[in-house]
C-alpha cells in the first residue's frame, strides 16, 4: 500500500540525534470536520500512566498550502477544524530519550520506539489500515550504516530494513516496536516459524550463537506445551504467530521486557550475555533466558488469551482488571518451569529460583494486607509507584501469583487430574484459540480438568491473605523446604543500601526488628553500642556493611543500641537482635516423585 492511498500514513525521520529528537509527519487521507488525535498515556503490558504527550513537541497541521492550528483539548487530545474531502496534514518532534523497553531512546549509537510515543491516534479511524515510513538517517561520520528491525509486515523495505510497513490498524502499530541501529543480528526457526533475534549493545565478546540455540530450544518447549509434539509438522497445529522477532538492548545495567503478539522488547546488563568460549551457565545468563522465556509464554497468555477487561484497550486512561495474577504470575510460573523442560537449567536451579521466589513472597509483609486479586486491580497505583512503605501495603502479582500457579499445578497432579499445563490448553481453546476471558472462565476450566470445583482454593490462596499451603504441596513432590540463617537484612527486617562507607536505610519492614527499634526508611545507621558484658565495658563501633555486625557482636548477643542521623539529628535505637530468623532453601526430598514433576510435560492430545 502506497503512502498516498493508505487512509492513515506515518513517516518517522531522526531529525536530531544529537537532541534525541524524531520527526513525525502524518498524512490522514479523510479526516473529519473536526477531525480529533490523541497520544497514549499508557502502554499496554506496563501498568502505569506515563504521560508520553510531555515529550511532544511543536505540533503543526495543514490541508493544501492553508495552516491549521491545532486546539489541544486536554493533556493528550487536539482537534483539527478540516475541510472535507481533503487531506490533512501532520506534523511534530518527539524528544527520546528513556532508554527503556517502554517508550522511545535516539542517539548516535541507537534509536529505538513504540509507536504508543510517537504516534498520535486518529480518532474514528484507528481501526484502518495504518502505514509506516521509517527513514534510513545518514551514517554518523566514521560509524557503521544503521539497520531497521519490527514485526509489521515490510511493504517496501531496502537491505537494511528501512521502508514502509502495513499494520491492519492503530492496535497493531502500537504493538510493534522499531530498533535502529548497527545491531547484531541472528535467525533461526522453531517449529516451523522464523524468529530473529537482534542485540544492540554487546561486548566483542558476545556469543550470539549460544544465544540463538537457547532461545530456540524456549520457544520449541513453549509451542509445544500449548500445541502438542506435533506442533509446526505438516498435518500437525500451528502456533498462533507466524513470525517472531526479539529486540534486546544491552546496556551497562540494566533489565526489563515488554510484550508484544509478534515480538518482544527486553533489556538486561551486558555481562549477562553469553561470552565466546564459555560453557557454563552463570547467574545473570540464567536470568535472562528466564526473561526471554517469560516475554515468548505472553505469546500466548496475556497478548491473545487476556483479561476480558483487554478485549479493547482504552489508551487514554487506566485500565483495570483483577486478573493479572493469572496473566503475569501463571507467567512467571512458567518461564523457569520451562527452562527446566527446554533443559537450559538442572533440578537444582530450578529449586533455587522456585525458592527464591518463595522467599520474596515471604519477606513482604504485604502479603498479609492485600490479596493477589486486590494487588492486581490496584498495580496502577501500588506496583508501579513503588516506595519504602510499598512491600509492606500489597504484594506482587508475579511472585505470589506465581506460587498459586505452583499450588495448584501441584494440587492437579497430586489428585491425579493432569496439570496446569492442561488448564491453559482448555482455556486456549475455549476462548477460541486466544481471546477474552474472565475470573469464572479460569474456575471453569479448573473444575473441567480436576472433575471437582477449585472455588476453596481460589477464595483462600487468590482472594485471601492466608499463607499457602507451599511447604505441604512440595514434600508431596519429592521437595523439602530446608531452614537456613537469614541474611542479615532479612533477620532485621529492613533493606539497606551501601555505598561509600554509608549504610542507608531503604525500606524498614513491618513488624521487623527494624520497626520495633524505630528506624526508618532514608536513616543513616552510623554505628551500634554495645552493653557491658564478660568483662568487657561498654563499647561503640562505627558500621560501613551490615556485615560488620558479625565482627561486633557475639553469638548470645541480643540487645544492642543503633546510632543512626535522620535529617541531622543524632538518635539512639534500642534494637531487640531476633533469635532464630530462618529462610528457605529448597532440597530434594524423592527424586522420583521430582522427576514425575519436572520430568512430565503432560502433553497436549493432537
Amino acid at each position: 500500500m502506497a503512502a498516498g492511498s493508505a487512509p492513515i500514513a506515518y513517516r518517522v525521520a531522526c531529525a536530531d540525534r544529537h537532541a534525541h529528537l524524531f520527526e513525525v509527519t502524518l498524512r490522514v487521507a479523510e479526516p473529519a470536520a473536526l477531525q480529533r488525535l490523541s497520544l497514549p498515556v499508557w502502554i499496554p503490558g506496563s501498568y502505569l500512566v506515563r504521560e508520553f504527550a510531555k515529550d511532544l513537541q511543536q505540533l503543526r497541521a495543514r490541508q493544501g498550502r492553508r495552516a491549521l492550528v491545532p486546539v489541544q483539548l486536554d493533556k493528550a487530545t487536539w482537534q483539527v477544524g478540516c475541510t472535507p474531502g481533503q487531506p490533512l496534514e501532520l506534523s511534530w518532534q518527539v524528544c527520546a530519550h528513556d532508554n527503556s523497553v517502554r517508550t522511545a531512546w535516539l542517539d548516535d549509537a541507537r534509536g529505538f520506539f513504540n509507536a504508543t510515543s510517537l504516534c498520535l491516534r486518529v480518532e474514528g479511524q484507528t481501526d484502518a489500515p495504518h502505514l509506516l515510513e521509517i527513514v534510513a538517517p545518514a551514517a554518523p561520520a566514521g560509524g557503521p550504516r544503521w539497520s531497521c528491525a519490527t514485526a509489521l509486515t515490510p511493504v517496501k523495505v531496502d537491505r537494511q530494513g528501512f521502508g514502509s510497513y502495513n499494520a491492519d490498524g492503530y492496535d497493531e502499530l502500537a504493538d510493534s516496536p522499531v530498533e535502529m541501529g548497527a545491531f547484531w543480528s541472528g535467525t533461526f526457526e522453531a517449529c516451523g516459524v522464523p524468529h530473529r533475534f537482534v542485540v544492540a549493545g554487546a561486548a566483542p565478546t558476545f556469543d550470539g550463537a549460544r544465544l540463538l540455540a537457547d532461545a530456540r530450544a524456549i520457544c520449541e518447549a513453549q509451542m509445544r506445551m500449548w500445541h502438542g509434539e506435533r506442533v509446526g509438522r505438516r498435518g500437525g497445529p500451528k502456533p498462533p504467530h507466524d513470525r517472531y522477532l526479539f529486540l534486546l538492548n544491552a546496556v551497562d545495567d540494566g533489565y526489563g521486557g515488554l510484550e508484544h503478539r509478534h515480538s518482544t522488547a527486553l533489556i538486561c546488563a551486558r555481562r549477562d550475555l553469553p561470552r565466546i568460549g564459555e560453557s557454563r551457565t552463570p547467574e545473570g545468563y540464567t536470568t535472562l533466558l528466564g526473561l526471554i522465556s517469560h516475554e515468548y509464554f505472553h505469546t500466548w497468555n496475556v497478548k491473545r488469551l487476556r483479561p476480558a477487561e483487554f478485549a479493547r484497550y482504552d489508551y487514554g486512561a487506566e485500565n483495570y482488571t483483577r486478573l493479572l495474577w493469572f496473566f503475569e504470575g501463571f507467567t512467571s510460573y512458567y518461564d523457569d518451569l520451562l527452562l527446566r523442560r527446554a533443559n537450559r537449567i538442572d533440578d537444582a536451579t530450578y529449586l533455587r529460583l522456585i525458592g527464591k521466589t518463595i522467599n520474596q513472597v515471604q519477606q513482604t509483609p504485604g502479603r498479609h494486607v492485600q490479596s493477589v486479586a486486590q494487588a492486581s486491580f490496584d498495580a496502577w497505583v501500588k506496583y508501579y509507584r513503588q516506595d519504602e512503605q510499598t512491600p509492606n501495603l500489597t504484594v506482587s502479582y508475579y511472585t505470589k501469583g506465581a506460587l498459586v500457579a505452583l499450588c495448584l499445578d501441584l494440587t492437579l497432579r497430586a489428585e491425579g487430574k493432569g496439570s496446569l499445563d492442561d488448564v491453559m490448553r482448555h482455556l486456549w481453546t475455549q476462548s477460541g484459540n486466544g481471546g477474552p476471558v474472565s475470573e469464572d472462565e479460569i474456575a471453569a476450566a479448573l473444575r473441567e480438568v480436576a472433575g471437582r470445583s477449585f472455588a476453596p482454593e481460589l477464595a483462600r490462596w487468590v482472594h485471601g491473605t492466608a499463607e499457602l499451603p507451599l511447604e505441604k504441596i512440595l514434600i508431596a513432590h519429592g521437595v523439602a523446604a530446608l531452614d537456613e540463617p537469614a541474611q542479615r537484612a532479612q533477620q532485621l527486617g529492613l533493606r539497606v543500601a551501601e555505598a561509600n562507607g554509608i549504610v542507608q536505610v531503604k525500606v524498614v519492614l513491618r513488624g521487623g526488628a527494624a520497626e520495633k527499634a524505630g528506624l526508618a526508611a532514608n536513616d543513616e545507621w552510623l554505628g551500634i553500642e554495645l552493653p557491658a558484658g564478660r568483662g568487657q565495658p561498654p563499647q561503640a563501633w562505627r558500621i560501613t556493611k551490615l556485615d560488620d555486625l558479625a565482627l561486633y557482636l557475639g553469638a548470645q548477643t541480643r540487645k544492642i543500641t543503633a546510632l543512626v542521623s535522620r535529617d541531622r539529628r543524632l538518635l539512639r535505637l534500642p534494637l531487640q537482635l531476633p533469635a532464630n530468623a530462618t529462610t528457605w532453601r529448597l532440597a530434594v526430598h524423592d527424586a522420583k516423585r521430582l522427576s514425575r514433576w519436572l520430568g512430565d510435560a503432560h502433553p497436549a492430545k493432537t
